[in-house]
């Protein structure tokens, strides 16, 4: 994915990482346009980041996602970048069905099904410009599972493997797939995340991103350094340590 000159449209951007990798995409040089489901937060955007576009779309909504994807694409033909940034996560007890199972719907609603959908609706505009992207974002828990969220981590593990399987169905197209690979961030993801000391700092990541970005224009999954201990622990062999460590420190972790 190249950094500049894109016109991007980041669903699920009204705060946390989607809104700060839109400011900072926006600052690169590209034409950025923010979606969510809130009016209020929308306005707030396009006021305070002038050139920045809103759009109104629920992601958990097939038909929000259809007319929103209309109207992007109506005002913005050229449209080349989408970024399924959406998602939610939830603590999750799992003993008994009462304690988890409206939980886990939702999340695998928001967190699965609203990216498919928002690959569907956009796939036959991105396969018909000369260069396109699809960045889908995960999490380093889609690798190493955190108690505490079982849904949310399936969720993420889910979008790691289809990244990785509709890369290999589009390889014949323009359409380049980006895997985004989070840590836990300081976020509201999680009641108190934005102050854990568990969580890399927002703007250390975005940064971080934007400079990888940069730098690795043809990266399949765009990993900052903090990741790669949940991410690679299978690798490592040390597996049973890194689960172990996770689940023993700050339970805010992404």
């Amino acid at each position: 994915m190249r950094i500049s000159g894109n016109t991007v449209f980041i669903p699920g951007a009204t705060s946390g990482i989607g809104l700060a990798l839109a400011v900072e995409l926006r600052a690169k040089g590209n034409t950025v346009i923010v979606g969510g489901r809130r009016a209020e937060l929308l306005e707030r955007i396009a006021a305070e980041h002038p050139g920045i576009d809103t759009v109104r779309i629920d992601t958990t909504d097939a038909a929000s996602i259809d007319s929103a994807a209309k109207e992007v694409l109506a005002r913005h033909p050229d449209l080349n970048v989408l970024v399924t940034m959406a998602g939610i996560m939830r603590i999750e007890d799992w003993h008994t069905p009462e304690t988890f199972l409206a939980s886990a719907e939702s999340v695998i609603t928001t967190n699965v099904l609203g990216p498919i959908r928002l690959i569907a609706a956009f796939i036959q505009h991105l396969r018909a410009q000369p260069d396109a992207t699809i960045m889908t974002v995960s999490s380093g828990l889609a690798f190493t599972p955190l108690k505490i969220t079982p849904s949310y981590n399936a969720s993420k593990a889910a979008i790691h493997m289809l990244s990785e399987s509709i890369r290999l169905q589009l390889a014949d197209t323009n359409v380049k797939i980006v895997e985004l690979v989070p840590p836990s961030v300081r976020t509201s993801l999680l009641p108190g995340q934005e102050s854990s000391d568990f969580a890399m700092p927002l703007e250390d990541f975005v940064t971080e991103v934007v400079a990888l970005l940069e730098s690795q224009p043809d990266a399949k999954e765009i990993q900052v350094e903090r990741v790669k201990f949940l991410r690679y622990g299978e690798a490592r062999g040390d597996y049973d340590q890194v689960v172990a460590t996770l689940n023993a420190s700050d339970p805010h972790g992404k």
